[in-house]
């Protein structure tokens, strides 16, 4: 592998685990908020389970 595949490489690893670290964690009172601000018809079931988990059934 080249270096400049490598390094190409390298830097769209660190984007990926940037991107991931942006999202609230479930349950958090921010995941609660954004879920809640996001059409229900966009919820996957597991999105809508976690949600009644974590946000309605406390």
């Amino acid at each position: 592998m080249s270096v400049k595949k490598s390094v190409s490489l390298l830097l769209a690893s660190i984007f990926v685990v940037g991107l991931t670290a942006c999202a609230p964690e479930v349950g958090s009172e921010a995941w609660c908020k954004q879920m809640k601000e996001k059409p229900k018809g966009d919820w996957t079931a597991n999105e809508a389970a976690d949600y009644a988990k974590h946000c309605v059934f406390k």
